[in-house]
């Protein structure tokens, strides 16, 4: 069965060449040219991943992308976008993305991008089917498979990806999670934006258990981290 994109994209002529090239390579591609009614096409059209514009008419990009979110945890997103700056990489993953490309860029990258947010995805709804006993983390327990954290009465939901950083943690209890597998392992990759975006859901991480102090994520500089857990 092929793989369904969604491709949000205002410029025409760049338009074309990805639509006739994912086409090329066997995908099922629904092009916008704006951001207006998305959410009734995601519901319909049912994709696979998002390919997401930043400056599009309607609604810009980062918008789309949370909306998106918000309806499907799981749903891979790249946002392409001329703007390459720190910040605005950050406000793309903050606002739901899963990858990041920026403008000009190669199809042979794009590719490569596409087919590796659909391989994490498979492993993480593979990991989502088999994980549904809880972690006791201390006061906490934890709910891979709901994208729970539970602390008496409270219940904070987790996102796909500090689900998915916290799973990674869970296996090296009271050891050391080695900062590039924690990003291979989630990501697919260890750039550098991939890293700052990290460093984000661990202070997210450690805010949430803030309710029992015996609970650490240690940054071991050049290493990665230390998750101590009471046992």
């Amino acid at each position: 069965m092929k793989k369904k994109v969604l491709y949000i994209e205002d410029e025409p002529f760049l338009a074309r060449i990805v639509k006739e090239t994912l086409e090329l390579k066997d995908y099922e591609v629904l092009h916008k040219k704006d951001g207006g009614k998305i959410m009734e096409t995601v519901r319909s059209f049912a994709p696979d991943i998002c390919i997401l514009d930043v400056m599009l008419p309607g609604a810009d990009g980062y918008t789309l992308g949370t909306d998106i979110r918000s309806a499907n945890a799981q749903l891979p997103i790249i946002f392409l976008t001329a703007k390459g700056q720190t910040e605005d990489v950050l406000k793309g993953f903050s606002s739901g993305g899963t990858d990041y490309l920026k403008k000009p860029f190669s199809m042979e990258e794009l590719m490569v991008r596409i087919e590796n947010q659909l391989r994490l995805n498979a492993k993480r709804n593979q990991l989502t089917e088999t994980l549904n006993e809880e972690v006791r983390l201390g006061n906490y327990q934890f709910h891979p498979g709901r994208y729970e954290l539970r602390v008496g009465d409270v219940v904070i939901k987790l996102s796909s990806r500090e689900s998915e950083v916290l799973n990674v943690l869970c296996d090296h209890i009271n050891k050391t999670t080695d900062r590039r597998r924690l990003l291979t392992s989630v990501w697919g990759d260890d750039s550098f934006f991939n890293s700052r975006n990290l460093d984000v859901y661990i202070r997210k991480l450690r805010d949430y258990f803030s309710e029992d102090p015996r609970i650490e994520i240690i940054t071991l500089k050049g290493k990665g981290y230390h998750f101590v857990v009471p046992i």
